[in-house]
């Protein structure tokens, strides 16, 4: 029994996607699911996860937040829509400098943060005022558009197929080498826990969560397969999950952020720069926001100076949403991911079924509610037990 209640609540969240998954399926006529509207939820979600994963490093150092980030996707994206649009900029050139700027914004953001000690909250509430107060001036009000195909062929496009044939037999394989890789990582994963003397769950909780996770790729990449196969936007957010995933679970750095958010003097009396860990989640979260700007745009095919309005509200409620902690320290990034597709289906279906906009905003409200309550009281009941 203590077994099972410990499954439970290590899946909680992924059981509620599902549960959420299916409930929009049947509302919608199975709508939700068919092929064509798949890519769309990857396309209109991916720049949450990037967002999202920023977020998570920014949390985790105490349960600390950015609000400027949907000023600085309008900001990076004004200055792309500028430079590309405008200037007729080679793509080569823009982007790094976006990325440039998007970074000088994080470090701004970062010294007044880790090494004046101001609030996280108000230096950001200032940014999202002013990044958000430069957009406006560097497109003077006007939306600029459109963009050269060679720049939108670097999100909006997808793996060709070299086989041909009815459906996309490069996305199947795909999909087959992606489970096989997931397959052998968790199970090298354990072998290795298990050699060092590392407490380890029961063997059967991670073969069932190894089909489910396998299942769910598969099921995903034949539904891709049966449109126009993998976006190119999706391989970009693998790279992204992957390499933060690894950065914040086997890095000495990574580790910080954890030891960080548990009890930052401990970990500064034990070593730790902690304003240097707390200076570069913030860097890090701008040059995020600075890739979402990009991908933004070429999803959008413009540059509007009310881009990125409320994105900062969809990262944050993908984290709490994914099980990361208020309090920061706990928190990672395949639960924000997945905290970012719950977000999604929630929205698009709704969209689908046509509910008010208005009432859309009440229901993730109190979705995002219910998340942190969760969170609070798992902690005060693992307290008194």
């Amino acid at each position: 029994m203590d077994k099972a209640k410990e499954l439970l609540k290590k899946n909680t969240m992924i059981m509620a996607l599902v549960i959420v998954t299916v409930f929009f399926a049947l509302q919608t006529s199975g709508t939700l699911l068919v092929p064509q509207n798949v890519t769309n939820l990857i396309a209109q979600n991916g720049y949450v996860v990037v967002l999202a994963v920023g977020m998570l490093m920014c949390i985790l150092t105490g349960g600390n937040i950015d609000l400027s980030i949907g000023s600085v996707v309008a900001l990076v994206g004004a200055l792309a829509g500028t430079l590309i649009v405008n200037k007729g900029m080679n793509i080569w050139l823009a982007i790094p400098i976006c990325l440039a700027v998007g970074i000088l914004i994080g470090m701004l953001h970062g010294y007044w943060i880790a090494y004046l000690r101001i609030p996280a909250f108000i230096v950001t509430l200032a940014g999202m005022l002013i990044w958000r107060g430069v957009a406006l001036m560097i497109l003077g009000g006007l939306t600029v558009s459109p963009f050269p195909t060679n720049y939108l062929n670097l999100f909006n496009s997808y793996v060709p197929d070299i086989f041909g044939g009815s459906i996309n037999i490069l996305c199947v394989l795909i999909g087959i080498i992606a489970c096989a890789g997931y397959i052998i990582v968790q199970f090298i994963s354990r072998i290795k826990r298990n050699k060092k003397g590392y407490q380890s769950e029961p063997i059967i909780n991670t073969i069932g969560k190894t089909v489910i996770i396998s299942a769910v790729i598969m099921a995903l990449t034949l539904s891709l397969a049966n449109h126009k196969g993998i976006p190119v936007i999706l391989i970009l957010l693998a790279v992204v999950v992957m390499i933060y995933a690894y950065y914040t679970m086997n890095t000495v750095p990574g580790r910080y952020l954890y030891a960080m958010g548990g009890n930052e003097k401990a970990a500064k009396l034990s070593g730790i720069n902690t304003n240097k860990v707390l200076f570069l989640a913030y860097v890090n979260m701008s040059f995020l926001s600075a890739v979402a700007a990009l991908m933004c745009v070429a999803r959008f095919n413009s540059a509007a100076p009310t881009a990125g309005t409320s994105y900062e509200l969809d990262a944050i409620g993908a984290c709490f949403i994914g099980g990361t902690s208020a309090y920061g320290g706990v928190g990672k990034v395949t639960g924000v991911v997945i905290g970012a597709i719950f977000m999604g289906v929630i929205n698009n279906g709704m969209s689908i079924m046509g509910i008010d906009n208005n009432l859309q905003k009440v229901i993730k409200g109190v979705v995002l509610l219910a998340a942190v309550t969760f969170d609070v009281l798992s902690k005060k009941r693992s307290k008194t037990a």
